[in-house]
């Protein structure tokens, strides 16, 4: 929790700071979440949906009701460097708040609406994914925020909330920045194949302010976002969203795939770095950015087959003590009744 030392010996929290910085809320109990209009039209979002390519998206714009939006924005947590801790346990620069509850009563109102039959039966008419379950954990998701020098390489996220062996099917992306240009970075970026930069298509979309992009989840639905390259009087921003992921129980057989945690894929060379270019101080300094990503992410996965390979070993000496276990004590009942039929053979 952040402090702040005031004169007299007073010291504010974390939410006194938000309490006194944000303005005032006009209401306390939240009665419009998304835009009305919406329900009004879900066939045209649904047929944008269904047919966007490299995979199924849609872009909604002013998603929340507006009042809704500027609350979320006046009370988004400030930066925890606790819950920016990245895949090999390094601080970095995005850090996430799942509890959305623990953030503020509107906060805490909005995760109930989205455990609602209502806001599922809204998503399930705008994309026509029927039976939609949300995570009321928001594991994973929750609110984002990412700072000046952060980007995300393009990845597939896990496919199975194996808690309950729910299929994902959708990530609702609600952005909350008022003030964003394109060219400071930061745009959700949907690809077709990052396998193959050569051929890959990417449409990409800026962060802007109640901007909401819904897209299917599946073992090809790569996405990620642009470098953030704040000028220098903005690196006070960063960039806001609100993730939810939404899933059901069942989904198309031919879209199956054996459950797996994320995948990324390392950004390739940027197109300026070509044969006979000399390389400037920058050039080479993205470079060893890039290998630096690279072999990070090699060590991350190198460990994660050690863990998996060290807990597979453990479950099969467990598995095989259990047979034993049962086995010795089968063997002995065994030579119990052996016994018993002896000695009921010699009285008869």
């Amino acid at each position: 929790m952040y402090q702040a030392n005031l004169k007299g010996g007073t010291i504010l929290t974390e939410t006194d700071l938000r309490e006194a910085l944000m303005p005032a809320r006009t209401y306390s109990n939240l009665t419009m979440y998304i835009n009305p209009n919406l329900p009004n039209s879900p066939s045209h979002y649904r047929e944008i949906f269904q047919n966007n390519k490299p995979f199924k998206y849609v872009v909604i714009e002013d998603f929340l009701s507006n009042d809704l939006a500027q609350i979320l924005l006046n009370d988004f947590p400030f930066f925890d460097p606790k819950k920016a801790l990245n895949e090999i346990g390094q601080v970095g620069r995005k850090a996430v708040h799942e509890n959305l509850s623990e953030i503020s009563d509107s906060y805490q109102q909005l995760a109930n609406y989205l455990n609602s039959l209502e806001f599922l039966k809204t998503i399930s008419q705008l994309t026509g994914i029927e039976g939609l379950i949300n995570d009321e954990t928001f594991y994973g998701g929750g609110t984002h925020e990412n700072l000046h020098g952060q980007e995300l390489d393009p990845h597939v996220d896990f496919n199975m909330d194996e808690r309950k062996w729910y299929y994902r099917r959708l990530n609702l992306i609600i952005f909350l920045n008022q003030e964003w240009a394109e060219d400071w970075g930061g745009l959700l970026e949907l690809h077709s194949n990052p396998r193959q930069p050569e051929e890959n298509q990417i449409v990409a979309f800026a962060p802007t302010f109640n901007r909401c992009v819904i897209f299917e989840t599946h073992e090809y639905s790569w996405h990620g976002f642009s470098l953030i390259q704040l000028p220098t009087e903005k690196q006070h921003l960063s960039r806001k969203s609100l993730s939810i992921y939404l899933y059901t129980k069942e989904r198309p057989q031919a879209e199956k795939g054996a459950p797996h945690t994320t995948f990324y894929i390392p950004r390739p060379l940027p197109d300026l770095i070509q044969p006979g270019k000399v390389l400037t101080a920058e050039d080479y300094q993205n470079i060893k950015i890039l290998m630096k990503r690279r072999d990070d992410l090699i060590h991350f996965y190198q460990d994660r087959e050690l863990q998996e390979s060290s807990d597979l070993a453990s479950l099969k000496s467990r598995i095989k003590r259990y047979i034993a276990s049962r086995y010795t004590w089968s063997e002995k009942y065994l030579q119990m009744f052996l016994s018993w039929q002896q000695k009921m053979r010699r009285l008869l």
